[in-house]
């Protein structure tokens, strides 16, 4: 009997032991204002110890001088692409104009052929006129309004086969630099040439 009285000495201190855990309320949760929220985590509290979070303070710092140099840069890059857009759209517009006009020769060449009429063609203060051919029969405008022949000579286009060494310039009236030639050697087709110096 002296074991089992032990026993129950020993066993005593356990239940009391586990009463005294289990009774223990669990720690309390942290609420959304004191940084705890559903996730876990906390929101970090305003500089001005209200509730509004950091707006207050990016708006009232304004801009850097970092961010204002980079606004001035993309201003400028931007301002540069719209200049290289104008310079490659009037070059572009000379080479439309330069292609179409040389296709049109040989056409009016053909047409001059093929009737035994004579055809000219020589600029106007509006475009061109093809003489010998009917009217509207080719068009008579350019592209655009920023092409013009460079010489005012008429071109012979016709009817005899070999019409002799024909050429004639064009140029953008914006930008005079921007030329292209229009020639023949006589036999040959009319073809578009860079101008050379």
């Amino acid at each position: 009997m002296p074991t089992s009285a032990a026993g129950n000495s020993l066993r005593i201190p356990r239940l009391a032991l586990a009463h005294a855990v289990g009774d223990r309320p669990p720690p309390p949760h942290p609420s959304p204002e004191e940084g705890g929220g559903h996730a876990g985590l906390g929101r970090p509290p305003s500089p001005s110890g209200g509730g509004s979070g950091w707006g207050l303070d990016v708006r009232a710092r304004g801009f850097t001088l970092l961010e204002l140099l980079v606004v001035v840069a993309i201003i400028a890059i931007a301002s540069a692409g719209v200049a290289f857009a104008l310079r490659d759209n009037s070059q572009t517009l000379l080479e439309r104009d330069a292609a179409r006009l040389a296709a049109l020769f040989e056409s009016a060449r053909a047409q001059s052929r093929a009737t035994g009429v004579p055809v000219r063609w020589r600029p106007t203060p509006e475009g061109f006129v093809f003489d010998g051919l009917p009217a509207k029969t080719l068009p008579n405008r350019w592209l655009g309004h920023d092409t013009v022949a460079r010489e005012t000579a008429p071109v012979l286009l016709g009817p005899e086969p070999v019409i002799g060494r024909q050429a004639i310039v064009l140029q953008s009236i914006s930008q005079p630099s921007q030329a292209l030639r229009i020639a023949t050697d006589g036999a040959r087709p009319f073809t578009v040439q860079p101008v050379t110096p």
